[in-house]
């Protein structure tokens, strides 16, 4: 039996995890998936929105996935290829050449990553996504607030404007709700 392993976080797992799992898995008949664990990713300046276990549990429902096991170090690397008996270790070709040192207990190969997406562009996106709506809600909370602001001042003049000024707020505000 061919055995594969690959390392990573996989958080905000994607379509460019599900590819790369399948190209390892064409490999060999049994794959390996290493998790980085929590505490693994804060000491390299990583930050998860889903925990460890959450993303166990999503790999592990992956049909290409065989076994999952977590990812504490650097160096169990050369631990994990000769306790399961690994004969291929796969990696994205971000990772290209660093990894090169264990050609002397196994293949290594690097493969590509599925181009435009990656946890990091996700995030980003996601920032970017919750900035705007932000910006849009400061937006529409002034708004109100003038056309309140308004509202109450007519309502204190009585005068007849006052049922210009609300139903103007009130059409106004009818799009946003």
């Amino acid at each position: 039996m061919k055995k594969v392993i690959t390392y990573g976080t996989f958080d905000l797992f994607h379509i460019g995890h599900v590819r790369l799992l399948k190209r390892l898995k064409s490999y060999g008949d049994y794959l390996v998936v290493a998790i980085s664990t929590d505490e693994f990713n804060k000491l390299k300046g990583k930050e998860s929105f889903c925990s460890f276990e959450e993303r166990k549990e999503i790999v592990e429902a992956c049909k290409y996935v065989d076994e999952v096991i977590p990812e504490c170090n650097w160096e169990q690397k050369e631990l994990d290829i000769k306790k399961y008996n690994i004969d291929i270790l796969g990696m994205g070709n971000d990772w290209e050449g660093k990894f090169d040192s264990l050609k002397n207990i196994c293949e290594v190969i690097y493969l590509d990553r599925t181009e435009n997406i990656s946890t990091t562009k996700i995030k980003k996106n996601y920032l970017l996504l919750r900035r705007i709506k932000l910006k849009s809600l400061k937006f529409l909370l002034i708004t109100y607030s003038i056309l309140l602001n308004q509202f109450q001042r007519s309502i204190i003049n009585e005068s007849t404007k006052s049922n210009n000024v609300y139903w103007l707020w009130r059409h106004r505000l009818k799009c946003y709700f």
